[in-house]
């Protein structure tokens, strides 16, 4: 069973992976292959990303100046990533993500709508919830705000990231120290502040890290 803090310490290395994803709005089906190169952040990063949100700020989210001052108390990672799918396009990607845990939030007003059912979980003491920070989006350009799970008997962390207009749900799961399956459920994001339902993409793969 990994730790909060050794599930991304296991994430370090290089992965490559196939998905494949669906569009059930469009009955399409695309793959593509994708090599990810994972490194942990260092102290200076962990507080440029988290200076905004310093608790002496005015801010819609603070956080306690402990996620700074203990070590490995908000753990993350930088990525960098090249997609390509069968059609042929191309896209590359760095970013910065660091996962807060409720602990540390000392005021939150984001405005988070209700999540999808995909990603509801029922409370336990195990799981480990917070705020994570990207410096860049997948979907949208710009630093993004999302919240986070971790569940670790299951070895599972999932991510739920809320866009302008649509709502995603990745989920990265630990099958064996070299072995990791990825799912995304991406919901277009309802006008009202309710759980989304109508379902635009669902991806699966399976990715592989690579020998040093």
């Amino acid at each position: 069973m990994l730790s909060f803090q050794d599930f991304f310490a296991a994430c370090a290395g290089t992965w490559k992976t196939e998905r494949i994803y669906h569009y059930p709005l469009r009955a399409e089906v695309e793959r593509s292959f994708t090599e990810f190169r994972v490194a942990a952040l260092d102290e200076a990063v962990k507080a440029q990303i988290l200076s905004p949100f310093a608790s002496d700020r005015d801010s819609a989210l603070t956080i306690a100046p402990a996620a700074l001052a203990t070590t490995d108390a908000s753990p993350g990672f930088a990525i960098a990533f090249e997609t390509k799918s069968e059609t042929g396009e191309e896209v590359s990607m760095t970013l910065k993500a660091l996962f807060v845990p409720d602990t540390y939030v000392t005021q939150s007003a984001l405005t988070l709508p209700a999540l999808p059912s995909a990603a509801a979980i029922a409370p336990s003491e195990e799981v480990i919830q917070g705020i994570y920070l990207r410096d860049e989006g997948y979907a949208e350009a710009g630093a993004i705000a999302g919240q986070f799970t971790y569940q670790p008997t299951r070895q599972t962390l999932e991510m739920t990231t809320y866009y302008r207009r649509s709502v995603a749900v990745d989920q990265m799961r630990f099958v064996a120290p070299d072995m990791r399956l990825r799912t995304i459920v991406t919901y277009q994001r309802p006008a009202a502040e309710t759980p989304p339902t109508v379902i635009t993409l669902l991806g699966f793969g399976v990715e592989y890290r690579q020998a040093a």
